[in-house]
């Protein structure tokens, strides 16, 4: 079928040209993707919509589409690298204790609203859009697994951790802890909350399994 003249997309790209993005950078770009966290976290993504990341950021839907091809892949960048995104922790206090709760208990940490905000908005995606479920997990979630995987094992070698422990299963265990409270049980998390969670749940738990001091043959 013949391309009439002067049609174009729905994005305002002549047809039958080579779709081309021009990249939206610096300021522009960080504009445009903390207004999507700040929609995020507000209207939720079910109801956040490119139109309305447009309005808030002041510019036309077409420069979002130019860049941004999808709503999924334009949350992903801002959850991933906006100014205001999560970022991740590298902390090292000397104590598996300290570390957990600093990283916690940051701005950004587990117990920041904002993120349990977003985090909560992205649920329902999560379980319905394959895609978004997987770009999310490694460009959110697993860069944040391995620093806390780090954390873990430096506390291995400080031999606060016991050797049988498996830290696959057990670096989640504050984060779910965290969130199954704020997302299904609906109560505050606070420095408090955290802080009671590392000393009677998880604590606990890397140390069970270590094998038992000797007892002498007389007792």
């Amino acid at each position: 079928m013949a391309i009439t003249k002067g049609a174009r997309t729905r994005h305002g790209q002549p047809r039958g040209q080579a779709t081309t993005r021009p990249r939206i950078e610096g300021d522009r770009e960080v504009e445009l993707l903390d207004a999507t966290l700040t929609l995020l976290a507000t209207v939720g993504y079910d109801r956040l919509t490119m139109d309305a990341v447009a309005a808030a950021a002041k510019a036309s839907k077409a420069t979002l589409y130019r860049r941004w091809d999808s709503k999924a892949a334009l949350v992903i960048d801002a959850l991933s690298r906006a100014k205001a995104a999560p970022q991740v922790h590298d902390l090292d206090t000397g104590s598996l204790r300290g570390d957990l709760i600093g990283v916690a208990c940051s701005v950004g940490g587990l117990n920041d609203k904002r993120l349990l905000a977003m985090l909560g908005s992205v649920i329902t995606a999560l379980q319905h859009d394959p895609e978004f479920a997987d770009a999310f997990n490694q460009r959110f979630i697993a860069p944040k697994l391995e620093a806390n995987r780090q954390i873990f094992e430096r506390a291995r070698v400080r031999g606060e951790i016991a050797e049988s422990v498996d830290l696959d299963l057990m670096a989640p265990v504050l984060a779910a802890i965290i969130l199954h409270r704020a997302f299904v049980l609906g109560l505050s998390v606070d420095d408090a909350i955290v802080a009671r969670i590392v000393d009677e749940i998880v604590l606990p738990a890397l140390t069970y399994g270590a094998a038992p001091a000797e007892s002498s043959p007389d007792s």
